[in-house]
């Protein structure tokens, strides 16, 4: 008999035809979910600034402003960013005037007469390029025994403009008329940075590390500004969000569970809430 009823239960199993993709053997069916209005105002709002605003039908005001501040944002980080481009052009362009690479090398011999191969050699260099083939700044020394200047071009890129206006090493190669670089007058002098760190400088030099902070302090503005940006898509998000939710609260939802075991048929009390 056990057998028999097992059998059954194969066979039985076996042979149902229940298609879980058809949507008539489930007792709920909907085509599609709705956000709540709440969400609908918050992702608004992170898109554009004052969209999800607008949907509440806020005080004017309040899409204005978020949208003022977007605008507002997004033209000064525009502006900074296209004026330190010019800045960046005019420093570049400074330096690949007033700078020369032999002059460099032949100044720093009278800068650093005792240790002048360790200063070419340095903690930086930049690139050289001689007939087609790569080199590097502290193989200079090496490299002059069997190429003449004529032939030796310096690669002017991003470390080579950094190079020449921030660290000693490269000072020599300022077009400046040379006096005592260690003194704290005339076309080269010293300044005191903190209580160890010293910087030497020319008139040329210095001209071009202002013109270089300049365009960076401009590039970080413009970042701050995309900054503010930023978090104006959140902030009006949120304020959208907590908005539309005073508007359109929802009261708790109350249904008693039924439970037949029960005396009364009622076995617990659900609560709801949605927003």
């Amino acid at each position: 008999m056990r057998f028999t009823i097992l059998c059954l239960l194969f066979l039985s199993n076996g042979t149902a035809q229940y298609d879980l993709y058809n949507k008539a053997n489930f007792p709920v069916q909907r085509d599609s979910i709705g956000l709540p209005l709440p969400v609908k105002a918050m992702f608004k709002s992170l898109i554009i600034p004052g969209w999800g605003q607008l949907q509440n039908k806020d005080p004017w005001w309040k899409p204005v402003l978020f949208a003022g501040v977007e605008t507002l944002g997004w033209v000064s980080s525009n502006r900074y960013s296209n004026r330190a481009e010019d800045i960046r052009r005019d420093f570049e362009s400074y330096g690949d005037i007033h700078w020369e690479i032999e002059r460099w090398y032949t100044q720093t011999k009278t800068i650093f007469p005792d240790m002048w191969e360790n200063i070419i050699i340095g903690t930086h260099k930049m690139g050289l390029k001689i007939n087609g083939d790569y080199y590097h700044t502290d193989e200079l020394t090496d490299l002059l025994v069997y190429h003449s200047w004529s032939e030796i071009s310096v690669i002017r890129d991003r470390d080579f403009y950094e190079n020449i206006g921030k660290y000693d090493q490269f000072v020599g190669g300022w077009d400046d008329a040379y006096d005592d670089p260690f003194d704290t007058v005339g076309n080269w002098w010293t300044v005191q940075k903190g209580s160890v760190e010293s910087i030497i400088l020319t008139k040329q030099k210095d001209y071009y590390r202002d013109l270089r902070h300049r365009s960076n302090l401009l590039k970080h503005y413009s970042r701050y500004a995309v900054s503010v940006v930023m978090f104006n898509h959140i902030v009006s998000g949120m304020e959208a969000a907590w908005t539309a939710n005073k508007k359109d609260k929802h009261l708790p939802g109350f249904h008693l569970n039924y439970d037949p075991r029960n005396k009364w048929g009622v076995g617990g009390v659900g609560i709801t809430f949605t927003w």
